[in-house]
């Protein structure tokens, strides 16, 4: 068993709680993104759709689950949304198979109410496994056919306030990885995730292809994440901003990263910063590397920038290197850029 270390998951905010914003959110993509570079086609072909929160809202979350005809799979770090809960057990009643797997480790206080609920309403419900110092995976799949790749979790409370990312995919591999995860993890089973054509897993290669990825870059990176802890990520980011790429982190201000933002501005990072009272809260999990015309690659995912996340938790992310999604994902940072304060 993995546990008994310290685990840094991103569950609830915590201290003061961030008011609502009127600020409107930049590069919301709202209907099917761009195709990825790697393999050219036009926007119609796109296997992906980006979500950008908290400017959209969660109605195509919603819609997802609810145009379910015959599954829904669902991992689920924290789920306290009744209306979540509502959908599914609305869903199970119109015959639809329902599984959802819920954690224990850190958020089974919190979960408790959801997983009573969906189980009187003839879902099948489990609690993820304990192998996992947290199961922070934020995962639908409807039909076997289409997934959310999430960086929320289903907590109201943070809608409004959270700078958050779901990439909704139909990508024949990916998903079919996902489900063939989903089946061991919900039987307490032993898997090593196969990664589709972009998956992104802990506890197997995300640090790996979190490291590939910004060691790669050439000219700019820009990182989104609510935690600045683990010792190679900073590392990474350090040696990119010596060797002269442009990095810029956006993070939620905690003097627990003050050590880490110190060490990237020594080493020619820019940091900005929002404070805990502020109207936005950087919930999000996102590194954009090189985004120009018809070039870069980013990530989205659950995975935290800290050594539990990335190597003791379950967790679920994307890379891609789709225009649209990439020109979307890039605006939006780049204001959040804007917004923040530097540091120190």
């Amino acid at each position: 068993m993995l546990g008994g270390m310290a685990v840094a998951a991103c569950g609830g905010h915590v201290d003061d709680a961030p008011v609502k914003t009127d600020k409107p959110d930049a590069g919301v993509v709202g209907d099917s993104a761009g195709p990825d570079a790697s393999e050219g086609g036009d926007a119609s072909t796109s296997p992906l759709t980006l979500v950008t929160e908290p400017g959209q809202g969660l109605m195509p979350i919603y819609a997802l689950i609810s145009s379910a005809k015959r599954t829904i799979d669902m991992t689920m770090y924290e789920l306290t949304d009744s209306t979540v809960t509502g959908l599914l057990t609305t869903a199970v009643k119109n015959g639809v198979v329902v599984r959802v797997i819920l954690d224990q480790n850190l958020e089974k206080t919190s979960n408790t109410t959801a997983f009573d609920a969906l189980g009187a309403g003839g879902a099948q419900v489990h609690w993820a496994n304990m192998t996992y110092s947290a199961t922070h995976q934020k995962t639908v799949t409807i039909d076997a056919t289409t997934s959310a790749i999430m960086t929320l979790n289903l907590t109201p409370e943070y809608y409004a306030t959270s700078r958050d990312f779901a990439v909704i995919t139909t990508d024949a591999a990916d998903v079919a990885a996902i489900e063939k995860t989903f089946a061991a993890d919900f039987t307490n089973g032993t898997i090593g995730p196969p990664t589709g054509d972009d998956l992104v897993w802990s506890p197997t290669n995300a640090k790996t292809t979190l490291l590939g990825l910004i060691n790669g870059a050439k000219k700019t990176l820009q990182i989104e994440n609510e935690e600045m802890s683990d010792a190679s990520i900073v590392s990474a980011l350090g040696s990119a901003a010596s060797r002269g790429v442009a990095v810029e982190i956006v993070m939620t201000a905690s003097r627990e990263w003050d050590a880490s933002f110190t060490t990237l501005v020594a080493a020619g990072a820019k940091v900005v910063t929002y404070a805990r009272s502020a109207s936005l809260y950087i919930h999000a999990k996102v590194v954009v590397a090189d985004y120009g015309p018809g070039t870069g690659s980013a990530f989205v995912g659950s995975e935290n920038f800290s050594t539990a996340s990335l190597e003791y938790n379950r967790e679920l992310g994307i890379v891609t290197s789709d225009p649209t999604l990439l020109a979307s994902v890039s605006g939006t940072l780049t204001s959040d850029f804007a917004g923040g304060t530097a540091y120190p």
